[in-house]
């Protein structure tokens, strides 16, 4: 499973990084980095969930 952020969509507001910081990272400057190019079986459902309440759907899985 992969997760992918839509870079003009996303504000940073950092609700993804609140529920799986291992995948994502929020700076200083509201910039969203994916941590993990491949998400680990172990967070796929915290994934899931934080893909869920993307407050601008910016994220995207792919499985």
């Amino acid at each position: 499973m992969r997760v992918t952020v839509d870079a003009v969509l996303c504000e940073g507001n950092a609700v993804c990084a609140g529920l799986v910081p291992e995948v994502f990272y929020v700076d200083d400057s509201d910039e969203l980095t994916i941590l993990a190019s491949e998400v680990p079986p172990e967070l796929a459902d915290r994934v899931r969930e934080a893909v869920r309440c993307c407050p601008k759907m910016a994220l995207e899985l792919h499985e």
